[in-house]
Parts: structure tokens; C-alpha cells; sequence
């Protein structure tokens, strides 16, 4: 097994509601789904947005079209109209959470 970042094999849509983010990943294999479901757990998305992510983070699974999607709680400073982050909408957390290594 060697370290890839998720971005080599998965695809990822956010966005936002209020002042949290909505980060879905789809693969194209169960093999994929079967390695993101075992290794995308909520502690290992929280520790990867340590930085933004101040709340919850809750995973739901759509297996049936090979995703998984998270839900990252406070991690907007308030949503797009309270806060000075460049990114208060949350369009580019998906792009940040394909940043993140993985056994594969």
C-alpha cells in the first residue's frame, strides 16, 4: 500500500448552509468506496480541517452512488455574511478534503 492523496481517485461537490460546509467524495469503484468508507471517518475529516472546523463533523453514507458526505459544523465563522474568511461559502472544502492522503 502506498500514501495517495484522495484527489488520484475520487471527486468531491461542497458547498454550504449557514455556518456549516457540506463536503461530498464519490469514487467510481467499491473497492474506492469500500477504502474511503474505512478510512473517512469523522475524527480523520476533523483532524484534516483542525484549522476551520471548530464543530461537529457527521458522515452520512450514499452508498449506492459510491460517496460519503460530511457535514463540518461551524466551520464557516459564522456563514457569508458574518465572516472575513476568503472562503465563507464552503465551495472549496470538497477541493480540500481531496488534498488528503490515503492507503491505497
Amino acid at each position: 500500500m502506498a500514501r495517495v492523496k484522495l484527489k488520484a481517485f475520487a471527486f468531491a461537490r461542497s458547498g454550504d448552509k449557514g455556518d456549516g460546509s457540506n463536503v461530498g467524495i464519490f469514487v467510481k469503484t467499491r473497492a474506492d468506496f469500500e477504502l474511503i468508507r474505512r478510512q473517512l471517518t469523522t475524527d480523520a475529516v476533523k483532524r484534516h480541517f483542525a484549522a476551520i472546523c471548530k464543530g461537529e463533523v457527521i458522515r452520512y453514507e450514499a452508498e449506492n452512488m459510491l460517496a460519503l458526505n460530511f457535514i463540518l459544523r461551524d466551520s464557516l465563522g459564522g456563514g457569508g455574511s458574518e465572516s472575513l474568511k476568503t472562503d465563507a461559502q464552503g465551495k472549496t472544502h470538497g477541493l480540500a478534503l481531496l488534498e488528503m492522503e490515503v492507503e491505497r
